[in-house]
């Protein structure tokens, strides 16, 4: 079928709610189907996952033209109790995350410094 991911069995490190929550934040206008597209998964699973993530405070949307804007509170802490324990943020999440990106891609780092691809 057209359109929907391929599959994956056995586990993975990143929830698919990270996944979701680092396409956003890439990109605040994206649409549901770039999403699911960049995250491997299909359109409705993402759709289940902003719900979850706006009803527990992570995010939050402003309807533009036909479109949304995301906008993800970087202060709130992660659910699990290892994590929140520690205070870890999602601020400090996607850094992690956003640094992974930059260096698998090639552009520069934060610092300014180009990675190898």
């Amino acid at each position: 079928m057209d359109g929907v991911p391929e599959s994956h069995s056995g586990w993975t490190f990143l929830t698919n709610h990270a996944r979701v929550l680092a396409a956003v934040a890439d990109n605040p206008h994206a649409r549901i189907r770039d999403i699911a597209a960049r995250c491997r998964l299909t359109d409705r699973a993402v759709q289940k996952i902003i719900v979850d993530l706006e009803q527990d405070g992570y995010l939050s949307h402003t309807r533009e033209g036909r479109g949304n804007t995301y906008r993800i509170d970087p202060s709130r802490t992660l659910r699990h109790p290892a994590e929140a324990g520690i205070g870890l943020t999602v601020a400090s999440l996607l850094s992690m995350l956003v640094q992974d990106e930059a260096q698998r891609s090639g552009q520069p780092d934060a610092t300014g410094v180009m990675t190898a691809p």
